[in-house]
C-alpha cells in the first residue's frame, strides 16, 4: 500500500507541474500539439538554421510539434496552413496526426528498408537541415541506454553526411551521462561547428540537451 500511495503522489506531482507549466500552456495558445515546440524554436531564434525555401527532415517527429514549428517558419505568413516555401519531411515509429504540406512516413529508423523509404521521398534533393528528437525507451541501465542513444545519434549523423548540403545543419538530442563526451567528438568529427545548447523549455530535473552540427567536414556524398 505504501508503494501505491507513493507513486500515486508522484504522478499527482508531475501531473500538477505538467498543466501549471508555462509551456504547456503557450503550446494551447500557439497551436502546438507539444511544449517542444518551444525547443526547436530556441535552437532555429539562436542559431538561424531553418529558412524559407529549405528541405527539413524531421526524425522522431510525433506528435508533430517539431514539424509544426518547422511548417511554420516555411510559412510566407508564418501560418499554421496554406502556402509553403520549402518541403519537410516527417519519420517516427509511431503514428502521427497529419500537418498540412508535411511528407510522413512511419516505421523504425533504424530498419534499412525504412531508411531507404525516406530517402526515396528525398530523391536526391539536397537537405538544409535534419532535426531529430529521436530517443530510445529508456531501461535505467546507464551503459544500455547510453549506447541506445548513441546508436540513434549516429544513424542521424550517417543519414545527414549523406543528404545534408555541405554548409547544412544537424540538431540531435542527446543525455548527458555516459557515452556524451564521445558523441561530442563524434560532432566534432563531422562538422565544422559544434554547439550544444539546453534550451529554457527543457525542464531542469531532465539530462536531456542537444548538439547542434553546422557545416559538414566532408562533401555530402551523392
Amino acid at each position: 500500500m505504501k508503494i501505491k500511495t507513493k507513486s500515486k503522489k508522484v504522478n499527482k506531482a508531475w501531473l500538477n507541474d505538467h498543466v501549471n507549466d508555462p509551456y504547456v500552456k503557450q503550446a494551447a495558445r500557439d497551436g502546438y500539439r507539444a511544449r517542444a515546440a518551444y525547443k526547436l524554436k530556441e535552437i532555429d531564434e539562436t542559431l538561424g538554421l531553418i529558412k524559407p525555401g529549405h528541405l527539413v527532415v524531421d526524425l522522431g517527429s510525433t506528435p508533430g510539434a517539431w514539424s509544426q514549428y518547422v511548417r511554420r517558419r516555411l510559412s510566407p505568413a508564418g501560418a499554421a496552413v496554406g502556402a509553403l516555401n520549402g518541403a519537410i519531411i516527417a519519420l517516427d515509429l509511431l503514428p502521427m496526426e497529419p500537418i498540412e504540406g508535411v511528407v510522413f512516413i512511419q516505421g523504425d529508423f533504424r530498419e534499412d528498408s525504412v531508411l531507404a523509404q525516406l530517402e526515396s521521398v528525398v530523391q536526391g534533393r539536397p537537405v538544409d537541415v535534419v532535426v531529430s528528437d529521436m530517443a530510445p525507451n529508456l531501461s535505467g541501465v546507464e551503459n544500455v541506454d547510453a549506447a541506445r542513444i548513441a546508436h540513434l545519434v549516429e544513424l542521424a549523423i550517417e543519414f545527414s553526411q549523406k543528404h545534408l548540403k555541405s554548409e547544412g545543419a544537424l540538431v540531435t538530442k542527446v543525455f548527458h551521462g555516459s557515452g556524451y563526451t564521445q558523441l561530442v567528438q563524434l560532432f566534432k568529427d563531422t562538422f565544422r561547428v559544434v554547439k550544444p545548447i539546453k534550451p529554457k523549455s527543457s525542464r531542469d530535473k531532465s539530462s536531456e540537451t542537444f548538439l547542434i552540427g553546422i557545416g559538414l567536414k566532408k562533401p555530402a556524398q551523392a
